[in-house]
């Protein structure tokens, strides 16, 4: 399953959000029995985390093929210019 310019982390990456998929629904049925916000919020945070984690492993292996191969077929300028434009969106 790997994408156009060889990415080796995919399913790391799909994994991960799989288990921030679930974490997300338990926070919900958190709500639904009416925990208290201390506990929501430190579980909150925990999903919070996973995805920054999972946005870095994204990161490296967007640099690790995609931005490679950019480099490689002589496009490395439009490459750099989607990578500001993504991580100005995500920062």
């Amino acid at each position: 399953m790997e994408g156009e310019h060889g990415h080796k982390k995919t399913r790391v990456i799909i994994n991960r959000l799989s288990r921030i998929e679930g974490h997300v629904g338990a926070i919900k049925r958190m709500l639904e029995e009416g925990r208290t916000c201390p506990e929501i919020l430190v579980q909150l945070a925990a999903v919070r985390g996973a995805v920054e984690k999972t946005a870095k492993l994204v990161l490296e292996d967007h640099v690790e093929s995609c931005v490679r191969s950019a480099v490689e077929e002589g496009a490395m300028e439009t490459s750099w210019d989607e990578l500001i434009d993504a991580l100005d969106m995500f920062f």
